[in-house]
């Protein structure tokens, strides 16, 4: 019951006015005939996924930033084209390669010593497929839709299993990251890219536990060894 409170709060929030964020970006969307065929979980779950697809486009730009040799593999010209060019897919989601792209051997290929391709790409490519698997490859809910809490809670877990295994891959010498993250040896320290995953996973085990208060259904809670690499399945 405690959930349906804080989907009312959220919702009544929404209500009272737009939140002007730091970037200039507001939260109110104009009301949609659409938005009748919605429940208020509907609604929710677009909140979340949005504020989700956001923070993967932020961590998708981070890590470009800190790794620019990565897109310029791509022969792409700045780190804004090759966000683009990955995030571009979910416009035509129903129809892009990464709706039926294998995630998991995506997210390992990222890290193999003998892949030559860009990284980056590889690895943000699999997190969205991932993720969109979750939400059943959909960006709009109605009162017909019943998303499976289970599969948001697992993509919570993958998502830490994917952290944990960016922040710790290193190149043949046992020292240089793969892919380099926060802040190394000697600079500033700075921990954005947690910050970002921290939330990410925060978003996704929140709409968890409201779909399965909303579902009546237990989601199975378990251990995931994160440093074997395995994924949980969606």
């Amino acid at each position: 019951m405690w959930v349906f409170v804080l989907l009312a709060g959220l919702l009544a929030g929404c209500a009272n006015g737009p939140i002007q964020r730091k970037d200039g970006r507001q939260s109110q969307r104009s009301f949609a005939i659409e938005n009748l065929a919605k429940s208020d979980v509907d609604q929710v779950t677009e909140i979340h996924q949005r504020e989700v697809l956001r923070h993967l486009r932020v961590l998708t730009e981070k890590l470009y930033r800190r790794n620019p040799a990565e897109f310029r593999k791509a022969g792409l010209p700045s780190v804004e084209a090759a966000t683009e060019q990955l995030f571009a897919n979910l416009t035509v989601w129903a129809t892009s390669p990464l709706r039926r792209s294998d995630w998991e051997r995506d997210f390992r290929m990222a890290f193999r010593e003998d892949f030559a391709g860009d990284r980056v790409h590889a690895y943000m490519s699999a997190m969205l497929a991932m993720v969109m698997t979750a939400y059943d490859h959909k960006q709009a809910f109605f009162i017909t839709d019943q998303l499976d809490a289970q599969k948001l809670y697992n993509s919570a877990r993958n998502i830490e299993t994917a952290l944990w295994k960016l922040s710790n891959a290193r190149a043949l010498d046992g020292l240089t990251p793969v892919l380099l993250t926060n802040s190394m040896d000697g600079e500033i320290q700075n921990l954005s890219f947690e910050r970002e995953f921290g939330k990410l996973i925060a978003a996704q085990d929140l709409l968890a536990l409201v779909i399965e208060d909303s579902s009546n259904r237990v989601i199975s809670r378990t251990v995931q060894n994160v440093a074997g690499f395995a994924f949980l399945p969606l």
